[in-house]
């Protein structure tokens, strides 16, 4: 099951996150879980969206460079080690993670881990095999 997620490339200068922020509010998207990276020039804001078309298509009008990228979306026991048992797995497997960011769900005590690999299939495949569920697309943009 995998997930799409869009990544908008912004100037590291003040203004741009609300900017991007003020076309998604104009437009009622909602944004389920994000992760800003940043270099000195520039930064990239990687966001789970309940409608992630309109969103690009908004934020393309709007001038922002906008791309779409598969993730897959691992739900995990909200508990201390839970991280390190990912990573092992990944590790003996052969999983190379290219990045990855979380969102915790208090309620219901469990975490959702996004994560982007190379080959995202496998990845999924792997998950599955070892137990852990996948979120689909739409659960991901309901969280």
């Amino acid at each position: 099951m995998k997930i799409q997620q869009i990544s908008v490339f912004l100037e590291n200068k003040p203004g741009r996150l609300a900017s991007v922020a003020q076309v998604l509010k104009d437009n009622a998207i909602n944004i389920r879980a994000l992760t800003v990276a940043d270099t000195l020039d520039f930064g990239v804001l990687r966001m789970v969206v309940n409608r992630p078309d309109q969103a690009m298509a908004v934020l393309r009008q709007a001038g922002f460079t906008v791309k779409a990228a598969t993730i897959i979306a691992v739900e995990i026991d909200d508990r201390e080690g839970v991280f390190y048992d990912i990573m092992k797995l990944c590790d003996a497997e052969g999983l190379n993670i290219e990045y990855t960011y979380s969102f915790v769900e208090q309620q219901a005590k469990k975490a959702i881990l996004f994560m982007r690999f190379e080959d995202p299939d496998r990845a999924a495949a792997i998950f599955t095999q070892h137990g852990y569920r996948l979120l689909t697309n739409e659960e991901a943009r309901s969280i």
